[in-house]
């Protein structure tokens, strides 16, 4: 069930400010910016879900198998080991990559994301078009789940990791369903999909990742919007000034930008504010030699044109392109990025601003010369941005924020931060 609320929203008019068009200096738009009437709000309708909503059969034994660690190879670990609830859905340490297999010994290649909002995710699609003033605008690669969009379902999610021989290391379905037919939980599943459904492995992993699917779908835990921004946007709270100052830098087009890419919009229907457009984006993050994987020269990880993903290995404008994640409890992250290269928010912001202007800090020199986007071969790093802001710099330019903007910005984001509230307000 959905809870529906008519609230003032005051983001909306500040939404408006900060999407004019850039036409004077950083100081004007600041000042300008700081001008703007935040009195006058509009009525903007916001359909948050109903915390207390039972669970339905399916979902309720989706909870169990999240938590049993029996289910894996190792015995060690379960979906939760890497998706701790009290990390919103993160991991609860700060490695770049997380360790599975059966022994426990085996590295990931990928930092593990947060499986919270996920719920509004579109399907994967090459070409997904919006309105513009000149008819309609082909925004790219857009929707699917895990970070190079390669499966259209969260059920079909869940299967990775129980397969994966670094993760739970369940060699094929039959190994899956033999371990989960020795579970507390074969009786659940007979009750629920028939006296014969062990006969068909192949099912039991649908039928287990699907009850899975039905659990991060429905379970409020995945989804509480319970944090300041939501309570600010529910009129019952307000920014502080740096929050308000941070909110505005977030909006700028000449600044940090970050709604281009991190909508926080309301969306259709009523639906809360997602920070994400669930597009793609080459942002050139440095390599982590932290991953064991790359201490092949070799090895790249280019998102969505592989070495996973193989549908769109001949797409090579798409190669070093990683989905955008939700900014929803972004400062609760121990690392960032694809391949978990940065470990603080700060660092985060700091690479976003001065990442082409002074790309010594955040690249190694080789024979005297700075590698830039070294994550990726040399024939795709033009794939990178170099055209939005702060993408927009040259070399020895002043950074796209002043220091004060980066912890504004900082206080903002802080505000995304889930359990400000104990539920969404109403």
């Amino acid at each position: 069930m959905l809870i529906h609320r008519y609230c003032n929203f005051f983001v909306f008019i500040l939404l408006l400010a900060g999407c004019q068009k850039h036409t004077g200096s950083a100081e004007q738009d600041k000042a300008a910016a700081l001008k703007k009437p935040v009195a006058k709000v509009s009525q903007v309708w916001i359909r948050y879900p109903e915390p207390n909503t039972p669970l339905s059969k399916d979902a309720a034994l989706g909870k169990q198998l999240f938590f049993d660690v029996s289910l894996s190879a190792s015995g060690k670990q379960s979906c939760a080991s890497c998706h701790s609830p009290e990390h919103a859905y993160a991991p609860a340490n700060n490695l770049a990559v997380q360790l599975g297999g059966e022994d426990m010994q085996q590295s990931g290649t990928r930092a593990v994301p947060s499986l919270r909002y996920l719920n509004f995710t579109p399907k994967f699609t090459r070409h997904y078009y919006l309105p513009s003033t000149e008819g309609l605008e082909d925004e790219g690669p857009t929707g699917g789940f895990t970070q190079d969009g390669a499966v259209d379902f969260l059920s079909e999610q869940a299967k990775i990791p129980l397969l994966a021989m670094n993760e739970m290391a369940n060699k094929d379905a039959d190994g899956f369903s033999r371990r989960l037919q020795q579970s507390p939980h074969a009786r659940h599943f007979v009750e629920l999909y028939g006296k014969d459904i062990f006969e068909n492995s192949a099912l039991v992993l649908d039928k287990a990742a699907k009850a899975i699917e039905a659990f991060e779908t429905e379970d409020f835990s995945f989804h509480p919007y319970t944090s300041k921004f939501d309570a600010v946007a529910s009129g019952k709270q307000q920014f502080s000034d740096a929050e308000l100052r941070g909110f505005q830098v977030f909006h700028s087009p000449s600044k940090g930008n970050c709604a281009k890419c991190h909508i926080d919009r309301t969306g259709a229907g009523g639906r809360p504010a997602q920070f994400t457009d669930f597009g793609f984006e080459a942002i050139g993050a440095p390599r982590n030699s932290a991953i064991p994987a790359n201490n092949n020269p070799r090895y790249f990880d280019m998102g969505l044109c592989g070495p996973y993903r193989k549908d769109l290995k001949k797409e090579t404008g798409y190669c070093g392109m990683f989905k955008t994640p939700t900014l929803r409890n972004v400062a609760t992250r121990g690392v960032f990025f694809h391949n978990g290269v940065l470990t603080t928010l700060e660092d985060v912001i700091r690479f976003y601003a001065e990442r082409d202007s002074h790309p010594e800090k955040w690249y190694p020199a080789v024979h005297g010369k700075i590698d830039q986007y070294n994550d990726l071969p040399e024939s795709y790093r033009q794939n990178v941005d170099h055209i939005n802001a702060p993408f927009n710099r040259s070399v020895n330019d002043k950074p796209a924020l002043t220091e004060e903007e980066m912890q504004d910005l900082i206080a903002f984001l802080k505000t995304l931060n889930d359990g400000y509230l104990q539920a969404a307000q109403r």
